[in-house]
């Protein structure tokens, strides 16, 4: 390989550019690499994203609109279900889910169908990027294998690494463009390669690390660490609702202290592609080296009760009330896993509907972002939030703290309130019963 002149090609814009893979991380990742001047093909098994991308329709939340539609109509950018033109590109990204299976062990399988793509294109001098997240090794155990296959060689006859996706849905601050990014290739000069492609792309920093197996780490570090200090707070607070004491107020004065602590936040569980997935990667991964990861699964124990004492408190708050959950009606405030997004995935309100309605509740929903959802066979409309439905509910939950509700309205209206996420913490006077988490 001749790495001066594929360095040349990248830092001239001349490199065609692939995304296998156009969900919130891959399409994010196409725009802007296409907006710094690259020639973008983007991959998708779906033919609905293939088309509204071709059609300058965006879907993703971190998208702007009229960027898409501009870099679209500039012919910077297009969308295909044929992975034969992989064979154009000259570097390409993997950006595919790595979910898990039902024995939460990691389901690699559409990072290895990708892998195969590309190595059917595969050619001398082509730069293969994984982002997706996923254990320590993949990229050199699982897709360095496969694209190896036809005889090239990676680090000799194309150039192989791997950069964790930093991606925050409804982050205001924090996006594709601007931050960092941790690169690390099989040798160091794949991971200059990438690391070239990143910085002409992204305007935060690209930090350089060893290996793909360190970014790999890395990835799982950052989530694990938001995992478990995650389940701390929700321990916390299930303790302090035992004992009388407002965990809220407890946070907000151990913040004070300007050194040694970082507040974390409970609610009624975990949702989203990475927190409550990744350090399952890790857990699986240490059984290879004999080694039980058990604070990590204590954490993933502590956040996956959360649905059940949500409920609990539920079925308590009615009691009070002399009504049973059996035949209650119970308003769910917000599905998606956080605030202003469109995103359920892995959302802790779905966990929260299976057991209501396992205890026979009459669940209705309501979320400005997200107007149906179809969970076990029914599908829940999203309701208009009106005084009259909240007065009709037995009981309303606050189970995402969308920033366009009002709370004025719930807190006047809504007879009995449980709040999962101290969204009512600004209103001055609440009509009903009110409990937060």
């Amino acid at each position: 390989m001749n790495t001066e002149s594929v360095l040349q090609k990248i830092n001239r814009r001349e490199a065609v550019i692939g995304v296998v893979g156009l969900g919130y991380v891959g399409l994010p990742l196409a725009v802007e690499k296409a907006k710094a001047g690259y020639r973008v093909i983007g991959f998708d098994i779906q033919q609905k994203r293939v088309d509204m991308v071709n059609q300058g329709i965006n879907y993703v939340g971190d998208v702007v609109d009229e960027e898409l539609s501009q870099i679209v109509g500039d012919g910077k950018f297009r969308a295909t279900t044929d992975y034969s033109e992989i064979a154009e590109v000259d570097a390409v990204a993997i950006c595919v889910p790595t979910p898990l299976d039902i024995y939460q062990q990691p389901d690699t399988s559409y990072v290895e169908a990708s892998a195969r793509e590309i190595a059917t294109g595969l050619h001398e001098g082509m730069l293969v990027v994984l982002e997706s997240t996923t254990y320590p090794g993949t990229t050199e155990e699982v897709v360095r294998p496969i694209l190896e296959e036809g005889g090239l060689k990676a680090g000799v006859d194309f150039y192989l690494a791997f950069s964790p996706e930093r991606v925050d849905p409804g982050n205001k601050v924090y996006n594709t463009k601007n931050t960092p990014k941790v690169v690390g290739g099989i040798t160091p000069t794949c991971t200059q390669v990438a690391a070239a492609l990143y910085r002409n792309v992204l305007d935060g920093e690209v930090f350089e690390v060893s290996s793909p197996a360190v970014a790999e780490m890395e990835k799982i570090l950052e989530n694990t660490f938001r995992n478990i200090n995650i389940a701390l707070a929700n321990e916390m607070t299930v303790l302090c609702n035992k004992m009388g004491i407002d965990y809220w107020e407890v946070v907000e004065a151990a913040k004070t202290k300007p050194y040694g602590f970082m507040p974390f936040y409970p609610g009624p569980g975990l949702g989203g592609h990475c927190i409550p997935i990744d350090p399952y990667y890790l857990t699986w991964k240490a059984r290879e080296y004999k080694y039980h990861t058990r604070l990590i699964e204590v954490a993933g124990e502590i956040n996956h009760y959360m649905p059940d004492f949500v409920v609990e408190r539920t079925m308590k708050m009615l009691n009070r009330h002399g009504k049973p959950l059996n035949g209650s009606k119970v308003l769910l405030l917000g599905i998606a896993y956080k605030r202003d997004i469109d995103d359920m995935r892995e959302s802790p309100a779905l966990d929260i509907i299976r057991l209501l309605k396992k205890h026979g509740a009459e669940v209705w929903i309501n979320d400005p972002h997200i107007p149906s959802v179809r969970l076990d066979g029914h599908t829940y409309h999203s309701r208009e939030l009106t005084g009259e439905l909240l007065e009709e509910a037995d009981i309303t939950l606050i189970t995402t703290d969308h920033s366009s509700y009002d709370y004025q309205l719930i807190a006047d209206k809504a007879r009995v309130i449980f709040d999962t996420r101290n969204g009512m913490k600004e209103v001055a006077s609440i009509r009903g019963d009110y409990e937060k988490i």
